[in-house]
């Protein structure tokens, strides 16, 4: 058996349906739901920064509630924010609703630093602290307004500068200025073509620079194997020895010339030089005196022959007295 409804009752559950959707489609715009299982917290803000009603709010970056509504607080014109939170999530009521930037380029949300110091376990309709958490746009401002500022009065600076030097520069002076730039171009001019020059003597004299360069490399490896020999012949050693000696030198020196020892008495006694001449004087007068007249010296008597006397000569090579 078909039940039959009658037009009147389907017009009520037409009626009843739509009032329902209508309930529930303005429960999901104002980010509330119908059926909750949540606390409702306030938190009171300055500026809220384009924060909107059904943003998430979130601990720790999960999801926990939303922002239900956002009105001013009486006449003081502070933001009064109202949120809610799943009761699934305890924390005390000294907990920091803080308001930050969900994105770079725009954006506000709610996140909750959850505090579990012992204290009162925050309940649905207080109101927790607040805090503003600086967006990147905040940060820049704070950072480009010092710069601003110092940018401003440098192109002041720079504005002053130029109206002075305008007045200082009259024509006279700028034509010298003209002049000397001219002359720069000019200098510039040479120190091009001078280049030019140079780049072409390198470039046709490169096999006799790079023959310079190995020789001086093969210079500078004799060198080393010459350093290297000389430190490995002791050098320090042998000048050392070498110093020694000199100084035993200059103090054998020192002591001849104070007529110390045999040399020294032989190099400074004038009387022992002077008897030595006239020994070797004597000695080669006697020397050519026997040369001479040899049967002075020597008598040799043959077959008992009567020895004949020795008789001088007219002209005694011992008599003859040396010029003086």
């Amino acid at each position: 058996m078909r039940l039959k409804l009658s037009r009147e009752i389907k017009t009520g559950i037409i009626v009843v349906g739509g009032i329902l959707l209508f309930v529930l489609g303005f429960s999901f715009l104002k980010a509330t739901p119908l059926f909750n299982n949540s606390k409702t917290f306030y938190a009171v803000y300055d500026h809220v920064g384009g924060l909107q009603p059904g943003t998430q709010v979130s601990i720790n970056g999960f999801t926990v509630g939303n922002v239900n509504q956002i009105g001013f607080q009486g006449s003081s014109g502070r933001l009064l924010v109202t949120f809610s939170v799943d009761s699934n999530f305890e924390f005390s009521k000294n907990s920091l609703a803080e308001l930050y930037d969900t994105g770079i380029i725009g954006g506000k949300g709610i996140q909750i630093h959850p505090v579990f110091d012992g204290a009162t376990m925050a309940a649905s309709g207080d109101t927790l602290r607040s805090a503003i958490k600086p967006g990147l746009t905040d940060l820049l401002q704070k950072k480009l307004a010092p710069l601003q500022t110092k940018i401003e009065g440098a192109v002041t600076n720079a504005d002053s500068l130029l109206i002075n030097f305008n007045d200082v520069l009259d024509e006279d002076t700028k034509e010298n200025l003209r002049a000397s730039i001219q002359g720069l171009r000019s200098t510039v001019n040479s120190f091009e073509r001078s280049a030019t020059l140079f780049n072409e003597i390198l470039v046709s004299n490169k096999g006799k620079l790079d023959s310079s360069i190995t020789n001086i490399n093969t210079i500078t490896t004799n060198f080393s194997i010459l350093s290297d020999s000389i430190a490995k012949a002791d050098l320090a050693n042998t000048v050392q020895s070498l110093k020694a000696t000199m100084d035993n030198m200059q103090m054998l020196l020192g002591k001849i010339e104070n007529g110390e020892g045999t040399l020294g008495k032989l190099v400074n006694n004038d009387e022992l030089y002077n008897n030595l001449s006239d020994a070797s004087k004597e000695l080669d007068l006697l020397l050519q005196d026997m040369r001479l007249n040899p049967k002075r010296y020597v008598n040799v008597s043959v077959f008992g022959k009567k020895q004949k006397s020795y008789e001088n000569p007219e002209m005694d090579p011992a008599e003859i007295k040396p010029e003086q």
